[in-house]
């Protein structure tokens, strides 16, 4: 432990400034030591630290800790406020043997950023590092309850006379909800095209589906 702390816990480490871009806290109060022996231990720190009381030195510690600093530096070139007290250990476990190009990221981060209908900017990183799938990372923003309204009214007038179900996938299909007049509150708001693929969140690409066919639609 006196060795972790000479190395972690010392505010005249250099590499202090670098650690501080991913790792929320300070030398002083030895949360460096303690994001390091979290990373190596697995979130398992007492039994790491029982398992190895008796080492003489911190090789395996020092090691690992700056393995997961180098891996994000290195897949992530633009260092955002938002890389700070992120579970990198984690992330270095989950998809570090997998090559992501430094190039993609950055544009893919900068990208992101810049969406202002990505409400968690924290999210963009493993949204990326997972290969762009799981949007619920980036808590993107959804339309404003004077849109699904005015959408909603607008299915409805058109559909309703014609005896078709105001959810467009339940008017083309063979069921019983064939001709079913949904209310407002047992609908969805749905992207047209999918956000993920380009879609905004505009009016204009905005369309009411029952519950159940907008769970079913995903990102499609």
């Amino acid at each position: 432990m006196t060795l972790a702390k000479a190395e972690f816990s010392n505010s005249q480490n250099s590499n202090i400034q670098k650690w501080s871009a991913y790792i929320k806290g300070s030398a002083n109060r030895q949360e460096f030591l303690e994001r390091a022996l979290d990373w190596v231990s697995k979130g398992d720190i007492g039994g790491y630290m029982s398992a190895h009381r008796k080492d003489n030195n911190i090789n395996e510690l020092k090691t690992y800790y700056n393995s997961v600093i180098d891996w994000v530096s290195t897949v992530f070139v633009d260092v955002l406020p938002e890389m700070k007290g992120l579970e990198w250990g984690r992330l270095y476990e989950e998809y570090h043997g997998k090559y992501n190009d430094p190039k993609e990221m950055s544009d893919g981060v900068k990208k992101f950023a810049a969406d202002d209908c990505v409400t968690n900017r924290k999210g963009i990183f493993e949204f990326l590092l997972g290969g762009s799938l799981n949007t619920k990372l980036l808590e993107v923003r959804v339309f404003d309850t004077p849109v699904k309204r005015a959408t909603y009214a607008k299915q409805t007038q058109a559909d309703q006379p014609k005896g078709k179900s105001n959810c467009p996938l339940c008017a083309v299909g063979h069921g019983a909800n064939k001709s079913r007049i949904y209310k407002f509150d047992e609908m969805d708001a749905d992207h047209v095209a999918a956000w993920s693929k380009g879609g905004g969140s505009s009016a204009k690409n905005c369309q009411m589906l029952c519950i159940t066919h907008n769970r079913a639609k995903g990102n499609r």
